[in-house]
């Protein structure tokens, strides 16, 4: 399990990071790289928790728990005065939700 979680987790940080590093320009790269990894660091291990040991349907678990990601993303972006960060945050964990559950299809995460 902690293996699948590591391997969904960097393929989390490979889409998302990029995405934010876009939010940021004319940043330090080193501060856009921060805040990017930093935001899905905050919020995969607990979208992983809620998914598997919450009782109930996999697929409202998984809108749940994107949508608190989502939502603790945007929190983060805008700490950082990232402007239009709920958009950013949803962009970002749209395209890596789409992403995994294509990659979770055809059994390459």
């Amino acid at each position: 399990m902690l293996m699948a979680w590591a391997q969904a987790f960097v393929a989390t940080q490979l889409i998302e990071v990029p995405i934010y590093w876009r939010s940021m320009p004319g940043r330090p790269a080193w501060q856009r790289l921060l805040v990017g990894l930093g935001a899905s660091t905050i919020t995969h291990p607990f979208v992983w928790l809620a998914i598997l040991n919450l009782p109930g349907r996999y697929d409202v678990k998984l809108w749940a728990a994107e949508a608190g990601a989502w939502l603790v993303e945007a929190a983060w972006l805008r700490a950082f005065g990232v402007r239009r960060a709920l958009l950013w945050s949803l962009v970002a964990n749209g395209v890596s939700l789409g992403i995994g559950t294509i990659a979770r299809e055809f059994g390459l995460l």
